[in-house]
């Protein structure tokens, strides 16, 4: 069942990832406290990068128990480990190489020249049996519920690698699924699916800049998954569209409270 989404409208993008980070570090520190860990999916892009680097820069990220963290990913580039392009490698840039991670917590999906070698429908089965191994019984699901998932919507509506009417935002029994042809580069890639980011106690979508406005409007007026993927992106218990003022301009003002400072 779909959760009606929230919406949060900062005056800019610096705002956003600041506001975000805050959010995000006390919603890891609240899932450690009552359950001993956290588990948390990145996002890449711009705004998935922008929020990771203001949480590296947060008085407050030392409040987290980093050793306790399980961070998963929603898509990845099917490239090389250490490409300058994949969604870890900017990660670590951003924010994981500076804070006490645990290595054996930090579940990045394949790269191409991996075991799987460059067989991304394989590579994806790989990580699809590491979600079910670290789902719980009481998940009722072959993912962990992750306690927080993070999307950036692209100016397409494409959320994590499913971009609309492309086979993977039909797929409605795998987890996981290596895609084929994307139409933004590269074209060879690895993602969760609409079920699995359904999962997650929480789905965050993020989305900054005015090329991102008519996206936001459309994912929000009701359109379908296949045509809009970001409008089949949905949470458990919380949907919370994060967004600045630009990105959030051709949506009718009663859906949301003025920008705040």
């Amino acid at each position: 069942m779909s959760t009606a989404p929230q919406l949060v409208v900062h005056r800019d993008k610096e705002l956003m990832a600041q506001a975000a980070a805050a959010r995000l570090i006390t919603k890891i520190v609240d899932a450690q406290s009552a359950r001993g860990s956290a588990s948390v999916v990145l996002t890449g892009g711009r705004n998935g990068n922008g929020l990771l680097a203001a949480l590296a820069a947060a008085p407050a990220r030392d409040a987290v128990d980093w050793g306790r963290l399980d961070l998963w990913w929603g898509d990845e580039r099917f490239l090389p480990e250490d490409d300058p392009e994949r969604n870890v490698t900017q990660a670590r840039e951003a924010l994981l190489d500076s804070v006490p991670l645990d290595p054996a917590r930090v579940h990045a999906m394949p790269a191409s020249d991996g075991p799987r070698g460059s067989d991304a429908d394989s590579a994806a089965e790989d990580y699809a049996a590491e979600l079910a191994g670290a789902a719980q019984p009481e998940n009722h699901s072959a993912v962990p519920a992750f306690d927080v998932l993070l999307l950036g919507v692209g100016p397409d509506t494409h959320v994590a690698s499913l971009f609309p009417e492309h086979p993977g935002v039909r797929e409605t029994e795998l987890a996981v699924i290596g895609v084929h042809g994307a139409p933004k580069p590269p074209p060879t890639r690895i993602s969760l699916t609409l079920p699995a980011i359904r999962s997650a106690r929480e789905v965050w979508l993020l989305a900054a800049g005015e090329d991102k406005a008519n996206a936001v409007a459309m994912a929000l007026s009701g359109a379908g998954e296949v045509q809009a993927p970001a409008a089949g992106a949905y949470g458990r218990s919380r949907t919370l569209w994060l967004l600045d003022s630009a990105a959030a301009a051709r949506l009718p003002r009663d859906l949301y409270p003025p920008a705040s400072p």
